[in-house]
């Protein structure tokens, strides 16, 4: 029941209230340098007024910080942290694709791909992360569906990878 009231809360917020760079400043959080593509791909693209980020990967000053398995070395707040880093990320693709965050009407979708051992199963504690970032930064207008998917093996060894959709103000 606890975090169905939370929920409550975080809906119940006025959406006139701090922008979302607001909020970034009021966590003490600064958008990266946005992450440059790693293969031939565009980093988000915009259909019908929602932006579809692609991948994004715990980067930070050009350097993969969390690499390698959750339930080998790395813990379940490490996959966290990863997440939080790759959601940061996303974020910032997010804001090259609008210019200001408060075009966003509503994050739709948080999909989180994690690199974890086959007997690791804490990957949606893990996924919170990104989520309980981005509810953070973006209020009410930051709920969303997701998914999480495990890989034996991602690319560059890293350890999580975040995409978002995001719904666009007209």
């Amino acid at each position: 029941m606890a975090s169905e009231s939370a929920g409550e809360a975080r809906e119940s917020e006025n959406l006139d209230g701090p922008t979302p760079e607001e909020r970034l400043k009021a966590l003490g959080l600064e958008l990266p340098s946005v992450p440059s593509a790693v293969g031939d791909y565009e980093p988000w693209v915009e259909v019908n007024g929602v932006i579809y980020t692609s991948g994004q990967l715990p980067w930070i000053d050009g350097e993969m910080k969390y690499t390698g398995k959750l339930g080998d070395k790395l813990t379940v707040e490490d996959g966290y942290q990863s997440f939080r880093i790759s959601a940061l990320n996303a974020i910032a693709q997010l804001k090259s694709a609008v210019g200001e965050l408060s075009r966003i009407k509503r994050i739709v979708r948080v999909e989180g791909s994690v690199q974890a051992t086959p007997d690791f199963t804490e990957q949606p504690q893990a996924l919170n992360g990104a989520s309980h970032l981005i509810n953070d930064v973006f209020g009410a207008k930051g709920r969303h569906s997701r998914m999480i998917y495990t890989d034996p093996g991602m690319c560059l060894d890293c350890t999580t990878l975040v995409v978002l959709w995001a719904e666009v103000e007209r």
